[in-house]
């Protein structure tokens, strides 16, 4: 863990504005971190060896996960970065997908992406998903629809695009997952949609799309299962990455409370700072054994739907509150180009909507633990 940490202060962080900006620059310099980060020996910690990767199961790995998870671009620099994808395709892909693709995904040959909400749908409810898929000659499919929020699909060689094959709108049972390269005809990028001001995630276009019958990822109408699946592991992954950015901030405002100087002494002196001090760190404190409460249930291959509930409210709002104190301690420079902060802050308002809203997650939890015995667990 603390040589994640040293890699990510040391090489990453001096260069997030460029990463930030994306592009060529961002190109070549996540190349060079990919570089070495092999040669460091912390290339892909969490993926399987038999694809390349380092194997380290997920309580182990959950504590690294926080250290790179420090900066938005930490996952990618140390190869982490494909884990759903690699998981899913490696359970769920055909013979001739698995041949294909994880591998190269665990080595940084390619870069996915994930396909799931759509303009003027809820993407809380993937049943009303209106992207659709038809038979087409030869056992094929044919894509059609549009989606919207996906991260990283400038740059992605794959997509994984939730379609209904069958059913109308509504229908939880229909839906199918499909992997589809982005050079295929009729894939194009519409547009990309900045977060608060941010880069990355982009509207995309499927217009009548051509997929072999094996890049059905699982069996068409099981799709719901499948990214299931995929969400409490990817939130719960979140979460952890979510506290490395708090523990970020945390820092920061602990720095600045302890440095700063005014007419009246520092700043650390006053009370309504140490009640930011304060609040901040309970904030963390109390936020993490729910994250890892999360992470001790999916290592054991038990249902976490209300860990996970708990920990991705918890974390969002942590997020949010710890670089909020931050900012306010920092003054108007926390506000500017100078610290990390607004990046941080724009990543924890973001977060109480990302994988699903507040309140998708509130509501979840308290009718299962409403239908539950008393342990109110999974």
């Amino acid at each position: 863990m603390d040589r994640v940490a040293a890699f990510i202060r040391d090489r990453v962080v001096p260069h997030e504005a460029v990463l930030d900006g994306g592009g060529p620059d961002a190109a070549a310099v996540l190349g060079t971190l990919h570089q070495a980060a092999k040669e460091a020996g912390l290339w892909a910690l969490p993926l399987p060896v038999e694809l390349g990767g380092q194997g380290l199961p997920l309580r182990h790995y959950a504590h690294i996960a926080e250290a790179e998870g420090a900066s938005d671009h930490g996952p990618s620099a140390l190869g982490s970065a494909p884990l759903l994808d690699v998981g899913m395709l490696w359970r769920h892909g055909s013979p001739r997908v698995r041949t294909l693709h994880p591998k190269r995904l665990v080595a940084g040959e390619l870069r996915a992406c994930y396909a799931m909400t759509e303009p003027d749908v809820p993407g809380s409810d993937p049943s009303l998903t209106a992207t659709r898929a038809r038979p087409g000659d030869g056992g094929t499919w044919r894509v059609s629809g549009r989606k919207w929020f996906t991260s990283g699909a400038a740059d992605a060689d794959l997509v994984t695009v939730l379609a209904r094959t069958d059913g109308a709108p509504g229908d939880r049972a229909g839906l199918s997952l499909f992997l589809v390269p982005t050079t295929s005809p009729g894939f194009r990028l519409v547009r990309e949609l900045p977060v608060l001001g941010a880069g990355g995630q982009w509207e995309i276009e499927l217009d009548e799309v051509v997929v072999d019958a094996d890049h059905v990822i699982g069996t068409p109408g099981t799709a719901l299962a499948v990214a299931g699946e995929r969400l409490q592991l990817g939130r719960t992954l979140r979460c952890l990455r979510w506290l490395g950015q708090a523990q970020r901030a945390f820092e920061l405002l602990r720095q600045r409370a302890r440095t700063r100087t005014t007419s009246r002494g520092r700043l650390g002196d006053l009370q309504l700072v140490q009640l930011h001090v304060f609040e901040a760190l309970l904030a963390l404190r109390t936020t993490r054994p729910l994250v890892h409460d999360a992470v001790a249930r999916l290592d054991a291959g038990l249902g976490a739907h209300v860990e996970v509930g708990l920990a991705k409210v918890a974390a969002a709002r942590m997020l949010q509150q710890v670089t909020d104190s931050a900012i306010q301690v920092y003054g108007a420079e926390g506000l500017g180009p100078d610290t990390p902060l607004p990046s941080l802050f724009r990543t924890g308002r973001a977060a109480r909507i990302l994988d699903g809203p507040d309140e998708l997650h509130i509501t979840s939890v308290a009718r299962r633990v409403l239908r539950t015995g008393p342990d109110h667990r999974g």
